[in-house]
């Protein structure tokens, strides 16, 4: 079976554009499932207030699906993991965990529109979401990276060496 590789990992950690660097250097196609949704059903923060997080997940759990079948490298949203439906089906193929620190982090979100770090201090909100999904991340993974110092290239370098050496292998089926 050819493996999907798949980036996760808390929000601004680097997930989409690490992995369409990643799948550019491999030859693979590349899925963000954040821009799946919002070109099929609008923004994400449009989402959350009119319908709700429940809804925003389901959604999130047909299109994470559809990508994980389509293969090549696939960007979740930090969220995507909390499903244990997407969770039993990430375990059939690669995934790699980026994560960054909070101080990293305070320069990447800044002024973003995240839905849910639209509290007075989006930081703490910011730790306090990926302290609570950071076991899960760890358990899914097959390798982490971290994303808060060096040059990106580095990562992207790893990352994809690590991913073209198992692509289309059963090799870290035994692993987990």
């Amino acid at each position: 079976m050819t493996k999907t590789v798949i980036f996760t990992g808390p929000m601004g950690a680097g997930k989409s554009s690490i992995g369409r660097r990643v799948a550019k250097k491999i030859g693979a196609s590349f899925t963000d499932t954040d821009s799946v949704i919002v070109a099929r059903h609008g923004a994400i923060a449009t989402i959350f207030a009119e319908h709700g997080e429940d809804e925003f997940r389901r959604i999130e759990r047909e299109v994470v699906a559809e990508a994980l079948a389509g293969g090549g490298v696939v960007a979740l949203g930090g969220g995507a993991v909390l499903a244990a439906e997407t969770r039993e089906l990430m375990r059939d193929h690669l995934v790699i965990y980026l994560d960054v620190d909070d101080t990293t982090i305070a320069s990447r979100i800044r002024g973003a529109k995240r839905p849910l770090l639209n509290e007075e201090d989006p930081i703490e909100a910011w730790k306090r979401i990926t302290d609570a999904r950071r076991p899960i991340y760890e358990d899914i993974a097959d390798v982490r990276y971290d994303t808060s110092h060096g040059p990106i290239k580095a990562v992207v370098e790893s990352a994809a060496e690590w991913a073209q050496e198992r692509v289309g292998t059963k090799e870290n089926d035994d692993e987990r």
